[in-house]
């Protein structure tokens, strides 16, 4: 049985954070053809449903880099590797000394729909007002100041924004911390600013794929995905594939490049892999 998962942002979204009207067109062929395919993504359950929409995916969802499963038919959620308060603190603590704004993502497991729950201290740039006015008010994620934040959230990660160079200094830091990870990029704001999402060190795409693999009976597994946090999956794929604008250290890890994520590049590769 082949079981492929895709990334979303930078591979199968194209560069207005959709899923084209081809690439839609291909995964209903995916299905008519009984071939499994699932996501396996850094954002938050309401952020990806908010740009899947309109494309069902059956099978269970891959959420906050490997930190969520949700899986649609039963409406069961599974949650691995949150932070621990301590954690919370080392992170906290950094933007503080940085005069950056922390976004805690939080899941109300008690709320009927899995509220979506992010606080954040008072924000001090432009940049990070974007953020919550751009993409945060677009999904159904409730803003909270982080006074309210429960001594027993269940924090799956914490993302900021900021200067490219302060964001990166604090991602090498953070790094070094042994219970956490830290993923950063060039944010779609400009390239003068970077984003972060700081995660436990053992939540990764990686093991969320694993269980997927074996609750499934999956063969052979096939992943698309064009960042590090990707590199995970890639290492116990038994092929993984990366879009051409993909990251340098993500295509070294791949069984090759295709083509562009703005490109249809993945649907295209399938319809050729798969004879759709």
């Amino acid at each position: 049985m082949d079981l492929i998962f895709f990334d979303l942002d930078g591979t199968l979204l194209n560069k207005s954070s959709q899923i084209s009207s081809y690439t839609q067109e291909t995964l209903k062929l995916l299905a008519n053809n009984n071939i499994a395919f699932t996501v396996a993504t850094g954002r938050t359950m309401h952020s990806a449903q908010r740009v899947m929409q309109g494309t069902k995916f059956s099978l269970p969802h891959i959420y906050n880099n490997g930190v969520a499963i949700w899986d649609p038919s039963g409406d069961s959620l599974i949650l691995e590797n949150l932070l621990a308060p301590n954690e919370v603190t080392t992170i906290l603590a950094c933007a503080t000394e940085n005069g950056v704004t922390p976004f805690i993502n939080t899941v109300n497991v008690e709320s009927r729909n899995r509220e979506h729950v992010i606080y954040h201290a008072p924000v001090k740039h432009r940049v990070e007002l974007d953020l919550i006015k751009n993409h945060f008010s677009r999904t159904s994620a409730v803003i909270a100041p982080i006074e309210q934040l429960p001594m027993n959230a269940h924090v799956t990660n914490i993302s900021m924004i900021g200067d490219a160079p302060l964001i990166y200094g604090m991602f090498k830091e953070l790094n070094l911390q042994p219970e956490l990870i830290a993923y950063s990029g060039p944010a779609i704001e400009g390239n003068e600013f970077r984003w972060m999402d700081v995660h436990h060190k053992l939540a990764n795409k990686g093991s969320a794929v694993e269980i997927l693999k074996a609750q499934l009976g999956a063969s052979n597994v096939i992943c698309f995905g064009d960042s590090d946090n990707d590199i995970s999956m890639f290492e116990l794929a038994d092929e993984a594939y990366a879009p051409a604008n993909a990251k340098t250290m993500i295509k070294n890890f791949a069984t090759s490049v295709i083509g562009h994520h703005d490109e249809d590049g993945i649907a295209k590769f399938l319809r050729k892999r798969f004879s759709l």
